[in-house]
């Protein structure tokens, strides 16, 4: 007889015994009252148990309602809130329009647009009608998990089905076993697979940022400037021209023009282009008086305007540089209209060519004066830190190439002559020239301590058509600069670098798993439970991954969550726009200018104002006053103005699939997956309703 070994269970925990029956089609569970641990006790214990009870009685009633009343305020609270939060949703419905009302200013074809909101729709449609069959079939008692489909095919199969709503439910759970569930894990695991290997490129990236960080390398350039009214003529100050194109800017014009007159660099030695491609007569009118103001106050500075405006900004540059002059310079600096280079940018950035004739760009970095404006722009300030302090960092430090940001740059001329010049072929061609600079052999240099003050986009709107455009620009320049790369004369890792990792995995990758895999084949799972999402690819390494891109911003990390859901929520714009760009679908090859507000940091004009003016032969000081009180009166007109919002209608119907999903993950106890499913939800439901960033006016 074998020996017993009754002595651990002492140490066990006592369960419930529960006896499980089946009586065919349905399971049913009768859970058995075990003893009571009172009555295991002594006489003497349970007495000494009972009058400690009697003891307390009273402290505990106490107690207990105490907690009650606490309880009681916090649902009241929360009821409060939601009553607020649904107030403010209708107003929103009330007020806002579709995305479909957006006319001209849209991005994406109407077949388009319509055919993807259709898909969604219909996803959504038929997951309603699965929630209230699963729901039906939970409470009949036909709720299995996915290990119990087999032996639960095969009772029905043995002893027959009683009732048609039990037919159904039996047909659909071996159609999903058997045609629905390998498909959907193979593109899972498919997925899963390019989500790592992501995660992998940025977990290198972050960890090549803080070898950089911790051996201090950066470049450095052979000569420092010296003061130019020093009268020491060892300065390296060669010929510069700046360009500022725009496009009825008329928030931010006189910022922008402002900042480059005020830099310090020898006025012979200094050309300012403003490249103006407004449309509106007004805002022609404002830039050419702003542009004379600065002549007569001893300013190089001119005024260009097109009459055939075609190729958007690359036109523009275009046209710009065929002037005859420009000859005479080296290098050429550009801005958009919204940046405000320091007096020291040139200073800065320069000497980095000199006696190094291989570098054919200079880019510094971006600063935002309104990142702390609302959730939106913190937002944005956490992915565009981790996009310079981490990507354009290090791709300068260790192979020297990197996208041009197409602006906050200097590039040597005759690079740009060398590649070709500016090209009309896509909307981005700041990429497109980079690109094209680097099969030629030219090296790139960022500077990461050289900053320009910018602006982000402060509503969703504006933000929206950005991603748009950059995201369905680079799938344009990948189609037409393949064959381009795959003939040069570069290395076989820079060709590798430049197709798989700066085109397929960064810019074709990222947008395609990031909707494909939260925004489908999650919610999707839920409702074909064989195949499954584990909670490392739902939870654990996304959160690992905010953690990484939030690093270079420390003080947005409370926003981490936030950050995370709203990327995956932006996946939604990205996707659509790297498809139209791809394939050449809608309007792809349109440009639509972000629109800005045309804010200052704190000080900016009073910085001029109180700066010793530069004083010019037969010049008189800039009219710094009448900028300062011409912004102030433009920002309260801005405040008058009367704020709309609209309603994004592909945003709304992936709120309600995830939340509809999430509810049908209750049934199957996914703790992890439901909490995402919901709060990726309401934050789709949030910017469904343009509840985040300022509306538009």
């Amino acid at each position: 007889m074998a020996p017993s070994f009754d002595w651990w269970a002492k140490e066990s925990h006592r369960g419930t015994p529960v006896v499980v029956k089946m009586e065919n089609p349905n399971w049913s569970m009768v859970e058995l009252e075990s003893p009571d641990e009172e009555e295991l006790m002594p006489p003497a214990a349970r007495a000494a148990r009972e009058k400690g009870r009697g003891k307390n009685a009273k402290q505990l009633t106490w107690v207990l309602l105490l907690k009650a009343h606490r309880a009681a305020g916090c649902l009241t609270s929360i009821a409060s809130a939601m009553f607020g939060l649904a107030a403010a949703i209708r107003r929103r419905v009330a007020s806002g329009r579709t995305d479909s009302d957006i006319g001209n200013e849209g991005q994406e074809n109407a077949t388009i647009r319509t055919r993807f909101y259709g898909c969604i729709k219909l996803f959504l449609v038929m997951s309603v009608l699965l929630l209230g069959f699963e729901v039906a079939a939970y409470y009949k008692g036909w709720h299995l998990d996915a290990s119990s489909l087999q032996l639960q095919r095969f009772f029905a199969g043995a002893f027959g089905i009683q009732g048609v709503f039990d037919w159904f439910y039996s047909r659909w759970v071996m159609v999903r076993v058997e045609y629905l569930a390998p498909p959907l894990q193979f593109l899972a695991n498919a997925c899963t697979v390019l989500f790592l290997i992501q995660s992998l490129d940025r977990l290198i990236l972050c960890l090549g940022c803080f070898w950089i960080k911790l051996k201090k390398i950066k470049p450095v350039a052979k000569l420092e400037n010296k003061d130019v009214e020093s009268g020491d003529g060892g300065g390296f100050f060669p010929m510069v021209l700046v360009q500022i194109p725009m496009c009825n800017e008329k928030e931010v014009y006189q910022q922008s023009i402002a900042a480059v007159c005020n830099m310090d660099w020898p006025r012979t030695n200094l050309l300012i282009q403003i490249l103006d491609d407004s449309d509106d007569p007004v805002t022609q009118m404002l830039i050419k008086d702003e542009v004379e103001k600065w002549q007569q106050n001893g300013a190089n500075i001119i005024y260009r305007h097109r009459v055939i405006r075609d190729g958007y900004k690359a036109g523009n540059l275009k046209s710009a540089m065929s002037c005859s002059y420009v000859k005479d310079y080296e290098f050429v600096a550009i801005f958009d209209a919204d940046f405000q280079p320091a007096p020291d940018f040139l200073k800065r950035t320069v000497p980095y060519f000199k006696d190094n004739d291989e570098v054919g760009l200079v880019q510094a970095r971006w600063s935002f004066v309104n990142k702390d404006e609302n959730l939106l722009t913190r937002l944005q300030n956490v992915n565009l830190a981790f996009h310079f302090e981490v990507e354009q960092q290090v791709n300068g430090i260790l192979i020297n190439f990197f996208g041009f940001n197409g602006t906050a740059g200097v590039w040597r001329i005759k690079a740009l002559e060398d590649a070709g010049g500016w090209l009309e072929r896509t909307t981005v061609e700041d990429m497109d020239i980079a690109v094209r600079a680097h099969l030629h052999g030219w090296k790139f240099v960022f500077l990461n301590d050289v900053e320009c003050q910018c602006e982000l986009p402060e509503s969703y709107e504006a933000y929206r058509k950005q991603q748009h455009r950059w995201h369905s620009g680079p799938m344009q320049l990948f189609r037409v600069c393949l064959p381009a790369i795959i003939q040069s004369k570069i290395s076989i890792w820079k060709k590798a670098n430049l197709i798989f990792l700066f085109f397929l995995l960064r810019k074709l990758i990222l947008p395609f798993y990031s909707f494909t895999l939260f925004c489908i084949i999650l919610p999707m799972t839920m409702f074909v439970p064989e195949a499954e999402l584990p909670a490392w690819v739902v939870c654990y390494i996304p959160a690992t991954m905010s953690f990484l891109n939030i690093l270079p911003a420390p003080k947005s990390f409370p926003f981490i969550v936030p950050y995370l859901l709203f990327e995956n929520t932006m996946s939604v714009t990205k996707f659509n726009a790297m498809i139209s760009g791809l394939f050449q679908l809608g309007s792809a090859y349109e440009w639509v200018v972000t629109k800005k507000s045309g804010r200052s940091s704190e000080g900016d004009l009073l910085s001029l104002v109180d700066k010793e003016p530069q004083h010019y032969r037969g010049a008189s000081e800039p009219n710094l006053d009448a900028v300062e009180k011409e912004g102030l009166l433009q920002q309260k007109q801005r405040e008058k103005q009367k704020k709309h919002n609209r309603i994004y209608r592909k945003e709304l119907a992936l709120a309600f699939l995830l939340l509809t999903a999430s509810a049908r993950s209750l049934l199957s106890a996914q703790g992890i997956h439901f909490y995402f499913l919901l709060f990726q939800g309401i934050s789709f439901l949030l910017v469904g309703l343009d509840l985040i960033g300022e509306q538009i006016g």
